[in-house]
């Protein structure tokens, strides 16, 4: 697919709009509070808005396509436990509630006023460790769609991911939460008009319902390995895969970064609990439309003899919408799909460099910075960040398909963070000694996974059930042989 004038214009022009609403913004930033967290001031359909942008991301639907390419739709199982998992934790508050209570900026620093100092520090460092490893492939997986969609040189790809972090990184660097909460509004409905566009332009090229026709009968005939609608099925996800994915869905919705900015932004605790529930049945779609683009370029290919010469698992999907989508109308999908991009990249830049500054550098100062120096040290973080994310994403090698390497770097501080929150707000006896234990013991089956998964055949949901089953036993059994002292004499 060649793009035509009227594609290229498409995407100039959204790329300018959003580009100068989110500099527009820059005025109104004058301190760290509002460049990180907004003032605090964010309302629930703003909230919906940019949680849903975030947490869609071009990255996202690559991940989906390969599992709907692999698995079918019930790779999109995913999505439904997360979804529940969302509407779960709004409706009842758990963690949300007293986090965003607290009045803190990020959730290192409440574990200050629980365990001490030293826990901040240490748990600060798992989360920007598991965050930036998570995000290092964002770029690469966003190139690769932009390429193989439109046909680009491959040689291209690097100059692509260089340019959209460029462009992202301007108005982040400058306008903080502020920038990231408009430029979200813009791209999330944008996004949300070129997922429903292009999945109806899928079901009319794969003939409507006899797609999944198609589907269920290439899983009798044996020329579908994994059985595309049952996730419980062995040849598909299976019960262990799932159950993972339930720990790690309650874990992301309570403890992800990302996710919990928008709680600590929003107006009240309330506000945050709504914002989730109505958020919730979003994140079906997220796994299931994308899924059901990659089934269909499945069946596509299968039916052409194979998978071109080149293509993966990964680039399959954005290959076949290269194929299918007519010109001027490819160049709405890509300014949609740019919006996912820099949405999800923004808001990572921008939380990863305030977990930086508030947890790990702040502690360390024997002086406070002054409001000005503060806000220079934030926005250079940002800087730096992407400089990081530019060169790891050219050389690291996927250990298997996108979504267990995202689900499995995200583990690294998803299970221990989220047991020092269960333990920290809601068990008396939770102590120091715990929460150095579950720090450590949560990370060791996630590293090893990174280390050494390809090399002894480890599978992802075997290092991240283990990840929160030694996170708990290291917050209960180190909180209950060494107490903090005040909890030993009460």
């Amino acid at each position: 697919m060649t793009l035509s004038p009227l594609d290229w214009l498409i995407i100039v022009a959204y790329l300018a709009g959003c580009m100068a609403a989110g500099l527009w913004m820059r005025r109104y930033v004058r301190g760290v509070e509002e460049f990180a967290i907004a003032g605090r001031e964010m309302n629930v359909n703003l909230g919906i808005a940019s949680l849903a942008a975030t947490e869609m991301g071009l990255v996202t639907i690559m991940y989906t396509a390969q599992l709907g390419f692999e698995k079918g739709l019930a790779g999109a199982s995913v999505g439904v436990i997360m979804a529940a998992a969302f509407y779960l934790v709004g409706r009842t508050g758990f963690i949300i509630g007293p986090l965003r209570t607290a009045g803190v900026m990020t959730i290192p620093e409440l574990f200050e006023k629980r365990f001490g100092g030293r826990v901040r520090w240490l748990a600060g460092l798992f989360v920007v460790l598991g965050g930036l490893l998570n995000m290092g492939i964002f770029l690469r997986l966003g190139g690769e769609f932009l390429v193989w969609s439109t046909g680009l040189p491959p040689a291209w790809l690097e100059w692509v991911m260089t340019g959209l972090l460029g462009l992202v990184l301007v108005y982040t660097a400058l306008g903080g939460m502020l920038s990231v909460l408009v430029t979200d509004y813009l791209q999330f409905l944008v996004m949300g008009v070129g997922l429903v566009v292009t999945s109806v332009l899928v079901l009319m090229h794969g003939g409507g319902w006899d797609l999944f026709e198609s589907l269920q009968a290439g899983w009798e005939s044996g020329r579908i390995a994994s059985h595309p609608f049952n996730p419980f099925h062995e040849s598909s996800l299976g019960w262990g895969y799932l159950l993972w994915m339930l720990l790690l869905q309650v874990a992301a919705a309570t403890t992800w970064q990302t996710v919990v900015s928008r709680v600590l932004a929003s107006k009240d605790a309330s506000t945050a609990r709504r914002m989730f529930t109505r958020t919730s049945f979003y994140f079906v779609g997220r796994f299931l439309l994308p899924g059901l683009w990659g089934a269909a370029a499945f069946l596509y290919f299968a039916q052409q003899g194979g998978l071109p010469e080149g293509t993966t698992t990964l680039t399959a999907m954005p290959t076949y919408l290269g194929v299918i989508l007519p010109a001027g109308l490819i160049g709405l999908v890509i300014a949609a799909m740019l919006a996912a991009e820099m949405s999800t990249d923004s808001g990572y830049l921008l939380t990863w460099a305030t977990v930086i500054y508030n947890d790990l550098v702040t502690p360390c100062l024997r002086r406070p910075l002054s409001p000005r120096g503060r806000l220079l040290l934030t926005r250079l973080l940002v800087l730096g960040i992407g400089v990081f994310l530019l060169f790891y994403g050219l050389w690291y090698e996927l250990p298997g398909n996108a979504w267990d390497y995202l689900a499995v770097t995200g583990n690294i501080y998803l299970a221990s963070v989220f047991t020092l929150l269960v333990g920290g707000l809601y068990w008396r006896r939770a102590s120091r000694t715990g929460a150095y234990a579950a720090l450590i013991l949560g990370a060791i089956g996630p590293v090893t996974f990174l280390l050494l998964g390809q090399r002894f055949a480890i599978a992802p949901e075997v290092a991240g059930t283990a990840a929160f089953g030694l996170a708990a036993v290291g917050m209960i059994a180190g909180s209950l042989l060494n107490p903090d002292r005040a909890t030993a004499t009460s």
